[in-house]
């Protein structure tokens, strides 16, 4: 018989003896670091195909130009004529102008110094980059930086319908390497203790390692099957059942597969903005959440998603305060440990 939570007709618990933060069950000894290790690894051995996040789809507008770097290397990104995305080196090939401060005029880049114009299809110098729209994310494709064999399209999770879901998109940055931010997502059991104002019992019914409850053997062998609820008051909580997989070496998801939002996932991109081996090195955490629900009051949350996405924005933004803080612990301990070996 399965202990899986059981969709409600009223998505709120109330609990009867709300326990402190110090009452909860400790969650150290489940949370060995070879999991986690072996998570990661096994995370990082996936293709990639050399595809990058580099924002929200929407950060593009129709006339003007943005920057990003990636890995040590600067890239622009503009609409086209059509409004689709386009993308390429960002220093002009003639004198190195900055691309990001140039205007875009009937779909094509034109460079604020000289008046060269470049468009999606390149000229003698200067080749556009492989760029997707996914509809939530913007990717580039960086072979140089990547060093894999090129995939055709990134390699995107499975979401909820986009119609049907309200979705919104955040960005922070830490002085850490992706592995790191990476690793902090493979680490369920950190939730309850580290963002008590957010979760509370928590528990790991199965991980990658093999440290299953559920022993119904229908699960995925890399997946960490987790029971949560999410703080509403100290009193007040909705229940759900996640599932956080990687699916390639940059990326975590949540996907919620029974209680409230089911089908709901948040996907973590760690992008890395300097070199490999930098010794003060920058990655750019980009998270989409896409939320979505069966119940008929999600439709007006639908209609007023101008209005949800910065709150849903704030709310990843106060979680990943501490979880970048998680992040670069983790790269300063990790880094002296290797310096001193």
């Amino acid at each position: 018989m399965s202990d899986r939570p059981k969709p409600a007709r009223f998505p709120l618990t109330l609990r009867k003896n709300p326990s402190t933060w110090e009452g909860q069950e400790p969650t150290w000894r489940q949370a060995r670091p070879a999991i986690i290790e072996t998570a990661l690894k096994r995370a990082q051995a996936r293709p990639s195909g050399n595809w990058y996040v580099v924002g929200g789809s929407h950060e593009v507008p129709r006339h003007a130009p943005v920057g990003r770097t990636v890995a040590g290397r600067e890239v622009v990104i503009w609409r086209d004529a059509g409004g689709d995305l386009a993308a390429g080196p960002g220093a002009c090939p003639h004198l190195g102008a900055p691309l990001k401060d140039s205007p875009v005029r009937c779909g094509a880049l034109v460079c604020h110094w000289h008046g060269l114009a470049l468009s999606a299809h390149g000229r003698a110098g200067w080749r556009p980059l492989p760029v997707h729209d996914d509809g939530v994310l913007m990717w580039v494709r960086l072979d140089g930086a990547g060093m894999e064999q090129a995939l055709e399209r990134p390699v995107i999770p499975p979401r909820p319908d986009l119609a049907g879901s309200v979705h919104a998109v955040y960005t922070g940055m830490g002085r850490c390497e992706p592995e790191d931010v990476v690793a902090n997502r493979l680490d369920p059991w950190h939730g309850a203790w580290f963002h008590p104002y957010s979760f509370v019992d928590l528990k790991v019914h199965s991980s990658p390692a093999g440290d299953a409850v559920d022993t119904s053997g229908d699960r995925d062998v890399d997946e960490f099957v987790v029971d949560v609820s999410f703080r509403l008051t100290s009193r007040l909580v909705v229940p759900v059942r996640a599932v956080f997989t990687a699916p390639e070496p940059r990326t975590v998801v949540m996907h919620i597969t029974d209680g409230e939002g089911r089908d709901s996932v948040v996907e973590t991109h760690a992008t890395p903005l300097t070199p490999p081996g930098h010794r003060a090195p920058r990655t750019a955490v980009v998270e989409a959440t896409i939320a979505t629900s069966s119940r008929r009051g999600f439709t007006i949350a639908r209609h007023a998603s101008f209005a949800l996405r910065p709150l849903m924005r704030v709310a990843a933004g106060r979680l990943w305060r501490d979880d970048l803080a998680y992040a670069e612990r983790r790269w300063t301990l990790r880094t002296r440990d290797t310096a001193g070996s």
